[in-house]
């Protein structure tokens, strides 16, 4: 019997990266999950490699920014399975700029595919959570801790995502749900790529991570996401878990 074992997960942005390697721990621990990405080839490719774990896993493909579509989600998850016990909200497009080079689309692009879809994947969630008892896990970011520089629009969403997880589990306790956090530092697709094109930054942003490596994203970052997503944190809520080798230390 594995930690999630028949669990009903939803995890956006799962076709790749950390999303992928959250939904490999999560179908070994047992978990059924419903991956929803914006790539429909690499999420059915993605698929078939979960599937070999948990064979009624699934793949929806949809786009986030399109929020009208994503109580949609959820209530395809729900008819599907008969429940949700865990919804991850991992999926985030943004843009680096210089704060003075910053645009409406910028901001909007951020908001409209991270801050939104969080927030209102929480709202449709929250009844059939409340049944469960579930979990919520959300995505921070040292870029929105720190205020990482030409990460303004980027940071802004990160942080007012952890506001209102912050709020909900104020609210949601009550239910049994718990709201909690992970900002990593993961060796993923575009960390790799980010060390080919600027190998002096990134040799710089290693040398500061205690653990002088970056999160593996399956055995890292999707065993925290395990655990919190599991009976064993069930007295954990509105934290924030810094999941990045120890760069930075809340307080």
């Amino acid at each position: 019997m594995g930690k999630l074992q028949d669990k009903i997960a939803i995890i956006t942005g799962g076709a790749g990266g950390i999303g992928k390697g959250m939904a490999t721990a999560f179908v070994k621990e047992g978990a059924t999950v419903a991956i929803v990405d914006l790539n429909e080839e690499t999420g059915k490719e993605s698929i078939k490699e979960l599937q070999e774990y948990q064979p009624n896993s699934i793949f929806i493909q949809a786009n986030l920014a399109e929020h009208n579509k994503l109580e949609g989600i959820i209530k395809q998850v729900v008819d599907k399975y008969g429940k949700l016990d865990i919804l991850v909200n991992n999926a985030h497009a943004s843009t680096r700029k210089p704060f003075d080079e910053l645009t409406q689309a910028d901001l909007d692009l951020s908001f409209n595919t991270g801050f939104y879809p969080t927030f209102y994947l929480m709202q449709a969630a929250l009844p059939y959570l409340k049944e469960s008892q579930g979990s919520i896990i959300n995505f921070a970011s040292g870029a929105g801790i720190e205020g990482h520089s030409t990460q303004a629009a980027y940071a802004a969403a990160k942080e007012a995502i952890r506001a209102v997880s912050r709020v909900a589990a104020n609210e949601f306790g009550q239910f049994g749900i718990n709201v909690n956090l992970i900002s990593p530092i993961a060796n993923s697709p575009g960390v790799q790529a980010w060390a080919k094109e600027e190998p002096e930054y990134y040799q710089s942003v290693l040398a500061n991570i205690p653990m002088r490596r970056f999160g593996e994203l399956e055995s890292d970052i999707g065993r925290a996401a395990v655990f919190l997503a599991s009976e064993d944190s069930d007295y954990i809520t509105g934290q924030t878990i810094m999941v990045d080798g120890g760069s930075i230390k809340l307080r």
